[in-house]
C-alpha cells in the first residue's frame, strides 16, 4: 500500500484546477498578482506541467481538462455533504 500523500503544493494545484468551469472550453481563469503567493506559484507549476496555457492561468489544455475533471470529481466525493433532516 502506498504511503504517498498530497503535498501542500499539490493541494494548491488541485484548488486551482477546481476553479475551472468544465462546462465550456471557452472560459479560462486569470490569477492576478494580488492572489495568494501559493495560488500564483501553483498556477505557474500547472503551466510548466502543460495543464494550462499561461503561467497566470489562461485556458486548460486537453491534459489540464482531464486533470481538472478528476480534481473536481475527487472534491465532490470527499467534500462533506450537508445533513438532511
Amino acid at each position: 500500500m502506498s504511503q504517498a500523500q498530497f503535498s501542500a503544493d499539490l493541494l494548491e494545484e488541485l484548488n486551482v484546477l477546481c476553479l475551472f468551469n468544465l462546462d465550456t472550453n471557452q472560459e479560462g481563469i486569470k490569477v492576478h498578482s494580488s492572489a495568494s503567493p501559493a495560488a500564483i506559484a501553483a498556477t505557474a507549476r500547472l503551466h510548466a506541467k502543460g495543464l494550462v496555457t499561461q503561467a497566470d492561468g489562461g485556458y486548460m489544455t486537453p491534459l489540464g481538462r482531464e486533470a481538472a475533471h478528476h480534481a473536481q470529481e475527487l472534491l465532490g466525493l470527499l467534500a462533506p455533504t450537508p445533513l438532511t433532516t
